[in-house]
């Protein structure tokens, strides 16, 4: 479990009545003078917050869940018996920040190429800038600070390098150039909205950093990767609610599920990892080496049978990335392995147009995907799996010298934030190292047998 919170936060619209897969991972530090866990209330909160939210909602939110403090920081606990199915908590949309609410004086200055996170950034600020004439003001003061965050758009080169075998590693650079992009759209309109220009873009960085922003709404409840409790957005009623998926003892700490995601997701956007996150997998590329005699039929009957194109209309028909999941048993079937990937290495081992011929007509005779079934020339069968059991092995490698290279990272001066983005440096690479060990595993026993 870890906390990222929310309640009264920042809404995109276009949600339906369903589960959100999306956390609210937003770390909200608050100044606490309790020490002890449990239900209490800080005096902020009780005589600014609470009375703040229930006044922009028009309504009572909740009945029976109150504000404390556990080792997450502020969390939300059951202030009486709560049972499965009840709604434990109903927010209107009206009491969520949302692109909606863009001053009608900005709305003809804010040009198309300007997403949702870009409208909802130059909100915030506006409202920011306002300061305490801000109908928004309890709410903004208590959003993190620039040292609270820890999403990966905020590491340093230094700080990135220590999880450079992970493919997350590559992902920021391209979250980040997806925010730049976002920020040059909306600059015109930000020159509106700050007097601090030259802050504009680490403000902007900041807010597009609190996440997906596909729906941050109750701040203070806190993640658990095997709870079925879920936040819904109900359109029909405009609200955002939580219904318990269990009894709640009263005084028990409340928790959701973000979303099944694996640290590198909880990492890049939401600033946090979970030590043995079950959830976690591993992107791997292969490739059809060129100097391959039979490169260009095989390109061509991955084209035809299981690579889908790209955005721009152009393949790149000699590579596949497939995500690897943990390989539970062993002696199975291999579930977590994809079975495309496990495709694409039997076609990697056929060195005969006859063999890649065979392959075409069973996909053609059954479903149309392309060596889904365990090839009758045992020996290829064998030599494709051994080639992605080599790839696999690389991969270990290099997990295992970038853990172990952790150990002898120096704490840069002044960076107090280094010591807490090792340790979840480590969570990303230890689980990704698991998943990959435990395909390794299988691969092993499955070319033995």
């Amino acid at each position: 479990m870890r906390g990222g919170n929310l309640l009264g936060g920042l809404r995109l619209g276009g949600l339906s009545t369903r589960p959100l897969d999306f956390p609210c991972f937003v770390k909200m530090e608050f100044r606490a003078s309790i020490s002890s866990e449990g239900a209490d209330l800080s005096s902020n909160d009780q005589l600014e917050f609470l009375p703040w939210l229930r006044r922009k909602s028009g309504r009572e939110i909740s009945s029976m869940l109150s504000i404390g403090w556990s080792s997450y920081g502020r969390s939300l606990f059951s202030s009486r018996r709560i049972h499965a199915g009840e709604c434990m908590l109903s927010v209107p949309y009206s009491a969520q920040l949302s692109p909606d609410i863009t001053p009608s004086f900005l709305r003809p200055q804010i040009c198309n190429d300007v997403g949702a996170i870009g409208r909802l950034a130059i909100v915030l600020l506006a409202e920011m800038r306002r300061g305490q004439g801000s109908d928004w003001a309890p709410y903004i003061s208590r959003l993190p600070g620039f040292d609270e965050m820890h999403c990966l758009i905020f590491w340093s080169d230094d700080e990135l390098e220590m999880i450079r075998s992970s493919q997350i590693y590559h992902e920021v650079h391209d979250h980040r150039t997806s925010i730049e992009k976002e920020y040059l759209a909306a600059k015109p309109v930000q020159r509106l909205t700050s007097e601090r220009e030259s802050h504009d873009f680490q403000s902007f960085g900041w807010i597009t950093g609190m996440g997906n922003l596909k729906g941050r709404i109750f701040d203070f409840l806190n993640h658990d990767g095997n709870s079925e409790n879920v936040l819904m957005s109900n359109e029909d009623s405009e609200t955002s609610e939580v219904i318990s998926a269990r009894d709640y003892a009263a005084g028990e700490q409340v928790l959701i599920r973000y979303g099944k995601f694996p640290n590198a997701t909880l990492l890049l956007d939401f600033g946090f990892t979970l030590k043995d996150n079950k959830y976690d997998q591993v992107q791997i590329s292969m490739d059809v080496p060129q100097d391959d005699p039979l490169y260009s039929v095989k390109c061509e009957l991955l084209q035809k049978h299981c690579m889908p194109r790209l955005e721009n209309g152009t393949s790149k028909h000699d590579r596949g990335t497939f995500t690897i999941k943990e390989v539970k048993v062993v002696h199975g079937s291999g579930k977590g392995i994809p079975p495309a990937l496990r495709a694409f290495v039997r076609v990697l081992s056929a060195n005969s147009l006859d063999e890649l011929e065979e392959m075409n007509v069973e996909a053609s005779e059954n479903d149309g995907r392309l060596a889904r079934r365990p090839l009758k020339n045992r020996t290829r069968e064998i030599t494709g799996h051994r080639i992605l059991l080599s790839q696999i092995t690389s991969m270990i490698q290099r997990y295992d010298v970038s853990l172990q290279s952790l150990r002898y990272v120096a704490i840069a001066p002044g960076r107090s934030e280094w010591p807490c983005r090792i340790e979840m440096a480590r969570d990303l690479l230890s689980g990704e190292l698991r998943v990959l060990k435990s395909a390794y595993s299988w691969l092993c026993n499955y070319c033995s047998d």
